[in-house]
């Protein structure tokens, strides 16, 4: 690798003129509009590239990705990407997405320090402490995995409860949350069925998400 890079303004110009020559004007009419219908709330990881799993192109899916995928009320950058995305964009779905084997909600699992990072994961290990008593019951080798999902569902309740979203659904505007985890082990996306389309379906939704994913575990067990 080259230290200027090259090679990725090389991997660019390839791709910018493939995708001209598959959609000539693809550039020009991108330039002059962005109607995302779909907002993607997921880990910083450098193994799930959002718009490629689910096969959308440029100005179809507005991404927003952090440290194993958390949304707090006090993040200004998270609240600002969903203000901007529900209020000017008016995107109908906003996506938070986990997955398996995530290094931060491991490190939070094991009480792991990594740094810096230690004081944005103790948001994940907030979940772990919240379900302390069940994840003690699942099985070792499972546990990061059962926490991604734990995580998801309490993040996406956190999209629901911030002042951007509960407005939207005030003015009847259509916003509906979901919570979603990728598997890295075979590139499939799984509904945890925390889909929430207003201000009182918030914890019917998370109580049945969550007795599902009791069960999936307990399964496993």
């Amino acid at each position: 690798m080259s230290t200027q890079l090259t090679e990725l303004f090389d991997n660019n110009r390839r791709w910018a003129e493939e995708t001209e020559t598959r959609e000539p004007g693809f550039f020009t009419r991108l330039l002059s509009q962005q109607t995302p219908q779909y907002l993607w709330i997921g880990c910083a990881d450098s193994r799930v590239p959002a718009n490629e799993l689910v096969d959308l192109l440029p100005g179809e899916l507005f991404v927003h990705r952090n440290v194993a995928n958390v949304v707090v009320h006090s993040d200004l950058n998270a609240l600002s990407v969903i203000q901007y995305a529900v209020d000017s964009l008016k995107v109908q779905h906003i996506i938070v997405v986990g997955h398996s084997n995530c290094g931060g909600v491991k490190a939070a699992m094991n009480s792991w320090r990594v740094g810096l990072a230690d004081n944005w994961l103790r948001h994940v290990q907030d979940v772990r402490h919240q379900h302390r008593a069940w994840l003690n019951q699942v099985d070792s080798a499972v546990q990061v995995d059962a926490l991604v999902e734990l995580n998801v569902l309490e993040q996406a309740r956190n999209v629901c409860t911030t002042t951007v979203v509960q407005d939207a659904w005030g003015r009847g505007q259509t916003v509906v949350v979901h919570g979603w985890v990728y598997g890295l082990h075979n590139g499939l996306l799984q509904d945890l069925s925390m889909t929430v389309a207003g201000a009182a379906d918030v914890e019917v939704a998370y109580e049945a998400a969550l007795a599902g994913i009791h069960a999936r575990y307990t399964v496993m067990a």
